[in-house]
């Protein structure tokens, strides 16, 4: 309950309370420490990560193929960079199990499905379709940027595509416009969804106020945010060079750091409750076993 002076004027607690959640200053090492967090939830629960994520490697595939056999082929890297634009929201399990050890609790491929539950998740679902149109029109504009370049005549193969694209001035026009039209997509999904997954799953905020939230997070935050971007995009890209296989595990990391990384920017809600350390269990030796187990141990000769 917010705090009157005389007079019925509202106390500076229920202004702050009103702007939205308290937004912290960080530094280019907290983005190291949330990547090393991440790989250690990753590393604690590698198998629901994976169950989690095997469809971004399958999907990678089989989009390979599609691109391969119909012979448009200048799709295949923009939709291997779109997963950017889509991956905060796919990542929504990850941000469940890294709560739930940060909690100290027991964490399973099922406890992930719990978001499914979530009071917010009708506008998790609404900030995803947006992140998903993003990504269709990321797409469009990338085939209208090569047909600008090419026209529509598609190319033979893997060499020809190459050859096209590295050895002519409208190969290189293609790389520069192409990347920078990638970046502006980039930058916009970054903007919109830095922390806003996070935050509705841990607050049950709406979609309009997470996005603010992320917003302002990008705002108070230009360098650290900047190389937040940076470092995905990298990281995806190395995960899609085994035909994207290395996605599994690249995935996984970054949708944990993510929720660390949200921690480190957003202060802590002031009207939680504090996580309680997990309960110290002394260990037993080995021939300590319940007497019930053995009960001739309890038997005394007459």
């Amino acid at each position: 309950m917010a705090t009157l002076y005389p007079g019925n004027v509202p106390s500076m607690a229920q202004t702050a309370e009103a702007a939205g959640p308290v937004i912290r200053t960080i530094q280019l090492s907290d983005l190291q420490d949330a990547l090393k967090r991440g790989w250690d939830d990753f590393k604690a629960v590698p198998s629901h990560a994976i169950i989690l994520c095997v469809i971004y490697p399958v999907l990678g595939l089989v989009l390979a193929r599609v691109v391969m056999g119909y012979s448009v082929l200048p799709l295949l890297f923009p939709l291997a960079a779109g997963f950017a634009l889509i991956g905060p929201f796919a990542a929504l399990g990850l941000y469940e199990l890294s709560s739930r050890r940060e909690r100290h609790e027991e964490a399973s491929a099922w406890d992930a499905m719990e978001v499914l539950r979530s009071p917010s998740f009708g506008a998790m679902l609404g900030l995803g379709a947006l992140l998903l149109a993003l990504f269709v029109t990321w797409v469009a504009t990338a085939q209208a940027i090569y047909v600008a370049a090419f026209g529509y005549e598609g190319a033979s193969g893997i060499s020809d595509f190459l050859t096209r694209v590295l050895t002519s001035r409208q190969g290189w026009w293609l790389i520069v416009v192409g990347c920078g039209t990638g970046f502006l997509f980039a930058l916009a999904a970054l903007c919109i969804s830095a922390v806003s997954f996070p935050l509705m799953l841990d607050r049950h905020a709406g979609a309009f106020e997470a996005m603010v939230t992320s917003l302002r997070v990008v705002a108070k935050n230009p360098v650290p945010m900047a190389a937040w971007g940076l470092i995905v995009a990298v990281l995806l890209a190395l995960g899609t060079i085994p035909a994207f296989l290395g996605l599994a595990v690249v995935v996984p990391v970054l949708g944990h750091a993510t929720w660390h990384l949200y921690r480190k920017v957003i202060a802590a809600d002031p009207g939680a409750r504090p996580v309680p350390p997990p309960p110290h269990r002394a260990r037993k030796p080995a021939a300590d076993f319940p007497a019930n187990l053995f009960p001739w141990r309890n038997r005394t000769d007459a």
